[in-house]
């Protein structure tokens, strides 16, 4: 499977709560009704909270983006059946009553959007972990950049084999239910929804997301030194002045799978 990853920020003028209660009760029914003609085989909405947990992640990393508002994703079932109802004159139809909405609540320019691949690193069987509004699981969500000075190859590389394993021996202590990589597709389709959205921020490497059970989460000298090995790590391949971490809840739209 294929996914769109789309990083909002709200329009001027707009309370967060505002921009969320839009997305959720306005534009989702939109999505939702157009979904056949799309062929979106899921699609969830992540909702920032308001937390100090947010800013507690950015300083403990140093001097990060602010978080987005919420971040929406699309899956379909490859980029190749994507691209092909891309054709289908319904398809277009859709995609332009959908941008036309989006309009009325996202900052487009400053909204990043890209396809992407997961790779899964610590995932529970069955793969349902969700962090729903009424639980103690919340969702992390850390957009990345890798250095300047590191090739993007060498930077996919290095999250995949030597920092994924780290995250996967501290799993148990920090609690995290799942953990996953989403690098960016590099994918041709990038540059045409991008180019009608009037995209002006540059898209990321990809996203590492994890599912934290935060009532089972105790401070102890092994969490603590988990998430310290954790981010001596980031700080090896990461810009973090260019990359942001947040935490978020789930609204499941559509779901198909």
């Amino acid at each position: 499977m294929i996914r769109l990853v789309f990083a909002l920020r709200r329009k001027p003028g707009l309370s967060r709560e505002e921009f969320q209660d839009y997305w959720l009760n306005k534009h989702a029914p939109l999505v939702a009704s157009v979904s056949s003609d799309l062929d979106i085989l899921r699609y969830v909405q992540t909702h920032t909270l308001t937390d100090p947990a947010n800013a507690a992640a950015q300083s403990a990393r140093g001097d990060m983006e602010p978080e987005y508002d919420g971040v929406a994703e699309l899956w379909w079932a490859s980029e190749v059946a994507l691209t092909a109802n891309l054709q289908n004159a319904a398809a277009q139809k859709a995609g332009a009553a959908l941008l036309e909405d989006e309009a009325k609540f996202i900052d487009l320019p400053n909204s990043p959007l890209w396809f992407a691949y997961e790779y899964p690193q610590i995932n529970p069987s069955p793969e349902d972990v969700t962090a729903k509004v009424k639980s103690n699981v919340v969702r992390v969500f850390f957009p990345l950049r890798h250095q300047s000075q590191i090739s993007e190859a060498d930077a996919r590389h290095y999250w995949l084999t030597h920092h994924g394993p780290i995250v996967r021996s501290h799993g148990d202590a920090t609690g995290t239910l799942c953990y996953r990589q989403v690098h960016r597709a590099n994918s041709p389709l990038d540059e045409a929804i991008q180019a009608a959205r009037g995209t002006k921020v540059e898209s990321y490497l990809g996203h590492a997301e994890a599912w934290i059970d935060r009532g089972a989460v105790q401070r102890t000298p092994e969490s603590s030194a988990a998430n310290a090995a954790f981010i001596e790590d980031e700080h090896n391949f990461i810009d973090m002045n260019r990359s942001t971490i947040f935490f978020g809840k789930e609204h499941t739209i559509i779901d198909k799978r």
